[in-house]
């Protein structure tokens, strides 16, 4: 049964196993380890959640594993381990450019404001709404944790 999960069609799956192969042509060990990693995250989340790969599964395991990378960097800089924060930060613009364009914070904005009008939100409590209607269009394209602070800050 893993096997059929694994060998599910997504064109950023595709794309990325074309860049492997790519990588393995060029003698780019560094690009190669990372794709490897990367295709190894996405199939060990297909496995775990049962789903076969999709765009949207790759996408979640690109924005995770970017968030982790970042976090990577701000302890290796604090360990004084330059040489290793720069190797994540590549790792990262290597990911980044798998991910559907991002948004800017105007679009996001805008966003809200069309999603808050549609939903009639008032206040706060409303937050729950407009990030149920949000949160689908701005994965992946814009820093959720930001997404939040925008949503409090529309709601007033």
């Amino acid at each position: 049964m893993a096997d059929s999960l694994v060998k599910a069609s997504s064109s950023l799956l595709q794309q990325i196993l074309g860049d492997i192969k790519d990588a393995m042509k060029a003698h780019d060990a560094s690009t190669l380890e990372a794709l490897r990693t990367l295709h190894s995250d996405i199939k060990n989340s297909a496995i775990n959640s049962g789903k076969e790969i999709s765009d949207e599964m790759v996408i979640d395991v690109l924005a995770k594993s970017i968030k982790q990378r970042n976090e990577s960097i701000e302890l290796l800089r604090k360990g004084g381990r330059e040489e290793n924060a720069k190797e994540e930060e590549t790792v990262i613009a290597l990911y980044q450019k798998y991910l559907p364009k991002a948004l800017s914070e105007e679009e996001v904005k805008a966003l809200i404001a069309e999603i808050k009008a549609a939903v009639g939100a008032q206040g706060p409590k409303d937050m729950g709404k407009i990030m149920k209607e949000l949160t689908p269009k701005v994965k992946g394209r814009f820093d959720g944790h930001k997404v939040s602070e925008l949503v409090k800050a529309a709601l007033g």
